[in-house]
């Protein structure tokens, strides 16, 4: 465990695998995120520097993991300095972004002699904890291996996809697949609600019928309480569904589920609703939840 570990973007996710990674045994070098009260917070948790400058964390770090928020962040961050002196530097980046992004970073940080690795994560903030997260990556296979020490401190499952980009165009898959079943199941609680009948009976026959789901197993009583604490928000799933709506678009592929899902949270978002958690599309199907604007 001797490298030493940078992380740009320490929002929920990104601190929480710090502190994972610290708590195995690796220095945390420095953190950076453009909330600085954040970075600073935790940097004097993890007892190490909190840079303003992105240059600094490469000169500080072996290994930088990037965990932001979407195309524009990570272009900012590798034009705004992360590639510094990174001759012999690797990059892991954790971000749901488009897959053409990650392979312009590879391509950029090759020409500065480092090295980069996708890592896209399906999972949720306790896994961050927990190092329990389930990992897709992608890039070339020798990067893959020089790092999959870290990566297994921080996942229960890795699976390496192949080339740059192919591991964020099955993460698009898996987002697009999981917010259409989020959707479906809204409007079956919803409907059922509005039916007057039990929805915690109805959640257990779907449990034990074609109507099952893992998002039944994670959203489903959320949905009925209305506990929407955002673990994955709609705006980021309306995100993603863009992202793979994109993809299918380019081949040619008609996918109407995924965008009338898309439309839905681009409704949450346009409501004053995208920060809630995606269980909180409930909000659009239950009569009587939400005045529409």
């Amino acid at each position: 465990m001797s490298e030493k570990i940078g992380f740009v973007g320490v929002g929920r996710m990104g601190a929480n695998m710090a502190r994972r990674l610290k708590e195995c045994g690796y220095q945390i070098a420095a953190v950076y995120d453009v909330n600085r009260p954040g970075a600073e917070a935790l940097g004097q948790e993890l007892q190490c520097p909190a840079p303003a400058d992105l240059a600094e964390v490469t000169k500080l770090s072996d290994v930088i993991i990037t965990v932001v928020t979407d195309d524009k962040a990570m272009k900012s961050i590798f034009t705004g300095g992360l590639l510094t002196r990174a001759k012999g530097k690797v990059f892991i980046n954790c971000a749901t972004v488009s897959p053409e992004m990650h392979v312009w970073v590879e391509q950029k940080s090759e020409s500065k002699g480092a090295s980069s690795l996708e890592a896209c994560m399906a999972s949720s903030i306790t896994q961050a904890r927990e190092g329990s997260l389930y990992l897709m990556c992608g890039g070339k296979e020798d990067v893959y291996n020089r790092v999959k020490p870290i990566l297994e401190k921080m996942s229960s499952s890795l699976k390496y996809v192949g080339g740059s980009g192919k591991a964020a165009q099955v993460k698009a898959l898996v987002n697009m697949v999981m917010n259409i079943n989020t959707a479906g199941l809204a409007e079956g609680l919803g409907l059922a609600d509005a039916l007057g009948l039990d929805l915690a009976v109805v959640r257990e026959i779907f449990s034990q019928t074609g109507a099952n789901s893992r998002v039944l197993a994670t959203d489903g009583e959320d949905m009925q309480k209305r506990d929407h604490s955002c673990f994955f928000s709609a705006s980021h799933a309306a995100k993603d569904s863009g992202i793979a709506l994109k993809l299918a678009k380019a081949q040619g592929i008609n996918a109407p589920l995924a965008t009338a899902t898309k439309k839905q949270y681009d409704k949450m978002i346009t409501e004053g609703l995208g920060e809630l958690d995606k269980s909180g599309i409930a909000e659009l199907t239950f009569k009587g939840r939400h005045v529409q604007k």
